[in-house]
């Protein structure tokens, strides 16, 4: 049987075709490949952004701001020392981009004027970590990606 270049072009667009829809159905059933929105509620979180900023910009109008710093053992959280740490609370978010089920919050309890989280419950690589705090009743949120090695 001979094919002429109309039936290879036909059988060339089959292929095709199957070769992409392949790859649509692998990605859309394989849980490896993970493509949730960053954010569960979306349009709650995005209502809600203008008060996220006031609360961002009240952290950031303080004398002495909050400060977050990696060590080779933790992650320090710094809270300004004219502060009485006993009136500070809240918790720390702890966000990964590159994968939401590494995401976790941690209470804020102090017994000084920092918070220690020990590197053991962090996987190496990009984290953003959101400190929402409250200090006689004025909310603050402060902000700050680290790279965890």
């Amino acid at each position: 049987m001979k094919i002429n270049w109309g039936t290879g072009i036909v059988i060339a667009f089959v292929c095709f075709m199957a070769f992409i829809l392949y790859f649509v159905i692998k990605v859309q059933t394989d849980h490896k490949y993970d493509n949730d929105l960053v954010v569960e509620d979306y349009y709650k979180h995005d209502a809600a952004f203008g008060s996220e900023m006031d609360k961002v910009q009240k952290a950031y109008d303080l004398n002495k701001r909050v400060t977050i710093k990696a060590s080779n053992e933790q992650v320090t959280i710094q809270f300004p020392e004219s502060f009485d740490f006993k009136k500070i609370n809240g918790k720390v978010s702890f966000y990964r981009p590159s994968n939401k089920k590494l995401d976790f919050d941690t209470p804020i309890s102090l017994s000084s004027s920092s918070l220690l989280i020990p590197k053991t419950n962090l996987v190496g690589g990009l984290w953003d970590i959101s400190v929402i705090w409250t200090y006689e009743g004025k909310e603050f949120i402060s902000k700050e990606s680290v790279y965890i090695k």
